[in-house]
């Protein structure tokens, strides 16, 4: 459960429209279902009362909006980052993506996010309402006559319970408490699939990308991917159908893009957050950051504005390819 309360976000946003620090607001709004929150802007402080949201359902990562919100919008946007946020905040920053004094961050503490398929795991389809309860989530639902009691805690979301930090990397101001960098248990999963043989790995992420519907909605969500015009949606690649037609989209349009931002993933979990088949793309992302920093040295991907990322910074003691090959040439 969140510690901090809409209330608290509708009075700084409220304040900071009223003196004329901001002319925008990114905030949530209700979507479609009870969980189905939808990044929005707010102009006016009576849309602020409302229509924002704050809760256990607002997970998605902000700073990918800043690209495209600061150069359609005049005047400053004031963001609501998450620890986690942040990263990619100072990443897109690095990459030049959006004007940094366009934007006032707010940092807030954050308890960990719900994952809604885990819910519905346990309370099943036809979910009308879910309220806070304590520790809990009261789970109302169109075929029950009783809420479904669910501990917060049982259904987070897998970043969430491998949460790499709760400590933002930037901020201009702060509401609740700072936390600290975690020591999780993020590589945990990417230890396991490096332990199979070539043939058991293949034959998990056939399986797994099988499955891929090719919705687009892992890249949509990225916030390191922001390329005005995709490799993927160029008719002469041969990778630009929407189902997996063919072995070559299936089996390689995700390992593709992993490449496209190693280096630059700061393990938001944005891709299998928004994934309809829950495909566990993050591991494909965090296998690289593992080796990356066995590689070259623990790094950590938007840790600081301005910052190189390894695949791009060489030096004269970088790792050698017949170190990683085994003698190859």
């Amino acid at each position: 459960m969140q510690k901090l309360t809409r209330g608290e976000l509708v009075r700084k946003a409220e304040e900071l429209l009223d003196n004329g620090e901001v002319k925008h607001v990114l905030g949530w709004r209700a979507g479609e279902f009870d969980y189905d929150l939808t990044p929005s802007v707010f102009d006016t402080k009576d849309d602020i009362e409302a229509n924002f949201r704050f809760d256990d359902f607002c997970g998605p990562n902000f700073s990918k909006y800043l690209v495209k919100k600061t150069r359609e919008l005049e005047g400053k946007i004031l963001v609501f980052l998450k620890p986690c946020d942040t990263y990619s905040f100072n990443e897109l920053l690095t990459e030049h993506r959006f004007d940094r004094e366009k934007v006032y961050v707010v940092g807030i503490e954050c308890s960990g996010m719900a994952d809604i398929f885990k819910i519905k795991e346990i309370a099943g389809e036809g979910i009308s309402k879910i309220e806070p309860d304590g520790e809990y989530l009261s789970v109302a639902s169109l075929y029950d006559d009783e809420p479904v009691k669910i501990k917060a805690s049982d259904v987070l979301e897998e970043r969430c319970i491998n949460c790499k930090s709760k400590k933002h990397v930037v901020y201009d101001e702060l509401l609740g408490e700072e936390g600290e960098e975690q020591d999780s248990g993020r590589f945990e999963e990417v230890e396991k699939l490096e332990k199979m043989t070539s043939e058991e790995r293949f034959g998990f992420w056939k399986k797994e990308l099988s499955r891929c519907i090719r919705c687009n909605a892992c890249r949509d969500v990225c916030p390191a991917c922001t390329c005005e015009k995709c490799v993927f949606d160029n008719p002469d690649s041969g990778t630009q159908n929407k189902s997996p037609a063919t072995t070559f989209e299936e089996q390689n349009f995700h390992i593709i893009r992993a490449y496209h931002v190693a280096g630059r993933c700061t393990d938001c979990g944005e891709c299998s957050r928004v994934c309809p088949q829950r495909i566990p793309l993050h591991l494909l992302n965090r296998k690289f950051i593992k080796d990356i920093d066995s590689f070259y040295g623990d790094y950590q991907a938007g840790q600081e504005a301005g910052q190189r990322n390894p695949l791009i910074d060489y030096t004269q003691n970088d790792i050698d390819p017949s170190e990683i090959f085994g003698g190859a040439k």
